[in-house]
């Protein structure tokens, strides 16, 4: 392992001499002898040292893995994989690596999904960080840690963490191997919440979705529009409860301004006023969309600020247990006419592709019944 590591500091100390020799390039025409020796140097050291340093690291990492220790390893995924206990392995930083069936029947995420992403995402907001303090000291030899969590899909659940150090062969870094455990009576499951989609749902949410495209047509085109704000604030409640639990519609693109909040009548940590009293210029998703005028689709927002902060100080996003939102700008000809924002909250599915692709054909049509005002 230290051979590996020695070889890789040496090919990074190459690369970088490799970069000043382009950056050569630009000298003076009777310098550039020089510089052409000090590239051929460099590339007889490659020749020379490098290529058969590399070669023997080769031939040593293939005779050590011998067909026993492949079957072995072979062994000890599908032992992780079938393991009862929801379990997931992942870096320092909370990236998962792997995440075996009883964790994602317990989060309710594919492990493909999961793959590649932190797990701290996964997790209500508030917890996200000190699971990330928590998994890096596990990492760094500090001892193994627990901690209660909540997942974002589950937010009244408390969830109990386990990290654990592990160090996995040939791997220069430590892992992190976290065992997930309900702390209440019943353990969480995806039964209730997102799974793997069966094909008779998926077809019920695409009948859903050209239900409510046809709504939509039917409310623009019902009754004279007098202004801008009376079209957004139509399509806001087409939008409203059957397809997002908040809908907020800003109007304009330079200036902004809130026409339309709508949320949900239960919610006791945000009212629509708090949203209603937002400056939609501090709300960076939405300035964004109206700058750039493209589609924001974010599933578990990793930047709890994306959304501006409320009368209090809070984040809205945390505030209102945001799961998935979309941010969609309302275009005419590449001229933005106004700024749909949309937020699911708690268990309920994350927006998928295929809805954000219908809210996009929706924002052209209400678009088009603005710009007929102007």
């Amino acid at each position: 392992m230290a051979q590996t590591e020695e070889f890789g500091e040496e090919l990074a100390d190459f690369v970088r001499r490799v970069a000043e020799l382009k950056a050569a390039r630009s000298v003076p025409h009777d310098d550039l002898p020089t510089v052409l020796d000090t590239a051929i140097f460099e590339l007889d050291h490659v020749a020379d040292q490098l290529w058969p340093w590399y070669e023997r690291l080769t031939a040593t990492g293939t005779a050590g893995t011998s067909s026993a220790d492949r079957q072995e390893q072979q062994l000890l995924k599908g032992i992780f994989q079938r393991l009862p206990l929801p379990v997931a392995l992942i870096d320092r930083e909370t990236v998962v690596r792997r995440l075996n069936f009883a964790a994602t029947n317990f989060t309710g995420v594919r492990a493909g999904y999961a793959t590649g992403r932190p797990l701290s995402g996964f997790l209500a907001h508030p917890d996200r960080a000190a699971f990330r303090s928590q998994t890096a000291a596990v990492a760094r030899g500090d001892g193994d840690r627990s901690l209660t969590v909540h997942l974002q899909q589950r937010p009244a659940v408390p969830v109990h963490a386990t990290l654990t150090a592990l160090r996995p062969s040939g791997e220069p870094r430590t892992a992190v191997l976290v065992v997930l455990q309900s702390a209440g009576a019943r353990a969480p499951s995806a039964e209730g919440g997102p799974g793997p989609v069966p094909d008779l749902e998926e077809t019920t949410r695409h009948a859903a979705l050209m239900d409510l495209l046809d709504a939509m047509t039917t409310a623009l085109l019902s009754g004279p529009a007098t202004t801008r704000a009376v079209v957004l604030e139509r399509a806001a409640r087409v939008l409203h409860g059957r397809f997002a639990d908040w809908v907020v519609a800003d109007e304009g693109a330079a200036r902004l301004c809130r026409t339309a909040v709508l949320g949900p009548a239960d919610q006791r940590d945000v009212r629509a006023g708090d949203l209603e009293a937002q400056d939609p210029a501090a709300c960076p998703l939405v300035v964004e969309a109206a700058r750039g005028g493209s589609t924001a689709l974010q599933v578990r927002p990793e930047d709890p600020d994306a959304f501006g902060r409320d009368t209090s100080g809070a984040p809205v996003l945390v505030r209102a247990n945001v799961t998935s939102l979309l941010c969609v700008p309302l275009t005419v000809d590449g001229a933005v006419q106004g700024v749909l924002t949309l937020f699911r909250t708690g268990p309920r599915l994350a927006f998928s592709m295929a809805e954000a692709q219908a809210t996009d054909m929706m924002s052209r049509h209400i678009a088009l019944a603005m710009a007929k005002l102007d």
